[in-house]
């Protein structure tokens, strides 16, 4: 039977697209210092929220010259990483990382902590990092409490009249 060609001029149609990733398991992210590293700022940092994450690796790998193979594109001088959001999907996935339910931020779960006892950088790599860290902490933290504070919803002031 002969199919009808597809209209393309002037319709548009809503497609499902399917994208295959291969399933992540623990032993892949015990092999991924990329990932390792996640945690062990994460867990370092105790609260971050993805944003500020993005932010931290991106001034870790510009300003720190720490390796990390995520790309970065600039959207209003906001850093922003497709590969390390993905990092951070599978890290939730598999149950390392959870996300503060009140403030959404990312946090170590028991397993991940367990995970990262288990699974640790070197020693010359975990000092580095957690020295750059902490030199950055405070302006990736203050840039985040700014990030709060615009996107807290304004409350109008109550008017009382008699």
């Amino acid at each position: 039977m002969p199919q009808k060609p597809q209209q393309t001029s002037g319709t548009t149609s809503k497609e499902l697209r399917i994208i295959a990733r291969p399933a992540t398991t623990i032993e892949a992210v015990k092999k991924d210092p990329d990932k390792l590293k996640l945690l062990t700022i994460i867990d370092h940092l105790k609260i971050i929220s993805e944003r500020s994450l993005n932010s931290l690796v991106y001034a870790l790998s510009k300003e720190k010259n720490i390796k990390f193979r995520y790309s970065f594109v600039l959207v209003d001088q906001i850093p922003s990483s497709k590969e390390l959001s993905e990092d951070v999907r599978v890290l939730l996935y598999l149950g390392l990382v959870e996300t503060e339910p009140t403030l959404r931020k990312l946090r170590l779960t028991s397993s991940g902590k367990e995970f990262l006892g288990q699974n640790k950088l070197d020693e010359n790599t975990l000092n580095e990092l957690l020295k750059a860290v902490d030199e950055l902490k405070e302006r990736i933290l203050s840039e985040e409490r700014v990030a709060e504070f615009s996107a807290r919803p304004v409350r109008g002031r109550r008017r009382f009249r008699r």
